[in-house]
């Protein structure tokens, strides 16, 4: 799977804009979740457990719907309101 492919599949499944630091190309691990992760986490637990696993030590952010970057401790249920207008 490409870093695009990933930033896609996220997006897809969990509702969540990620955005990893590399060429959209570069190859990393397949993103194997199947269900979207619980909105009451929070987005450093969403990263440490289901996207961290897969790069290779790159930076890896989440956007909010205004393009702003989250505080680690908001919840997944905030960021994907904040894609609604």
């Amino acid at each position: 799977m490409t870093v695009q492919e990933l930033e896609d599949k996220v997006w897809a499944l969990d509702g969540i804009r990620i955005v990893v630091r590399e060429s959209a190309n570069k190859k990393v691990k397949d993103y194997p979740q199947k269900k979207a992760a619980q909105s009451n986490w929070r987005i450093t637990q969403f990263i440490d457990v289901r996207v961290r696993p897969l790069l290779k030590g790159q930076e890896v952010v989440v956007l909010m719907g205004d393009g702003e970057y989250p505080h680690g401790g908001t919840l997944l249920s905030s960021i994907k309101k904040s894609y609604i207008r």
